[in-house]
């Protein structure tokens, strides 16, 4: 699922939404864009190209599972890949600490599988009311918004923690700006724990393990569209 209240059921789902936001992009409708990508002649051929069984190659749903599959190539190798493939030299002592207390803390009890997170929805303050901790302005019930249902009250998606270090700021509302900060947070209302100044630096650490690089060759412009 995506988005913090797991509207979208997918990335296909996803890539569409964000397009129709007047508030992103001024586009008013479907058709809109279809008609744009219709009158420019290279995209009537990258879309016969893609979908070669289509008699309408050109179409919304085709737009999105373009942006999906081009999504899926975003992925990134990290110096934890490294150490999981049995490379114990790839992390730091502090970076190995981290992940001990990463682990004998709970926080892999939601951040967990390939992206550390990012599967699954939880609630968001199972020991203390979140609004308390991130100084929230808004009443977000996150997928409560969504479903309508009073159980789905403060369950927001688990975010994946690849390249945390640089996706602040953080939670939902971005209230959050340093990741130590973060850490604590999570800490006191999801796993009920004080954690040391120690335990904090040294999970940093580890999360900065996963910190990697995009393929270069995902970074490049298709030769076809850089000449335009």
């Amino acid at each position: 699922m995506q988005f913090w209240d797991g509207r979208a059921a997918d990335v296909e789902q996803q890539a569409g939404m964000p397009i129709l936001n007047s508030v992103e992009m001024a586009i008013p409708h479907k058709g809109f864009l279809i008609n744009r990508l219709n009158s420019i002649k290279l995209y009537q051929d990258l879309f016969k190209a893609a979908f070669p069984n289509d008699k309408k190659p050109i179409t919304y749903n085709n737009l999105q599972r373009a942006i999906g599959a081009f999504e899926r190539t975003l992925l990134t190798q990290s110096r934890f890949d490294r150490y999981m493939a049995g490379y114990t030299d790839a992390l730091t002592t502090e970076e190995k600490l981290g992940l001990k207390v990463f682990a004998s803390s709970g926080c892999t009890g939601c951040h967990n599988g390939v992206n550390v997170g990012g599967g699954s929805m939880q609630k968001f303050g199972l020991v203390t009311d979140y609004r308390s901790l991130i100084a929230s302005k808004v009443d977000d019930e996150g997928k409560k918004q969504v479903s309508e249902k009073v159980q789905d009250k403060d369950i927001f998606k688990v975010p994946g923690l690849r390249n945390v270090t640089g996706t602040y700021p953080y939670f939902h509302n971005g209230s959050i700006a340093k990741l130590d900060s973060a850490v604590k947070i999570m800490a006191t209302a999801q796993v009920n724990r004080k954690l040391t100044n120690a335990d904090v630096k040294q999970i940093v650490a580890f999360l900065n393990s996963l910190s990697g690089r995009i393929n270069p060759e995902d970074q490049v412009l298709p030769q076809e569209l850089a000449n335009k």
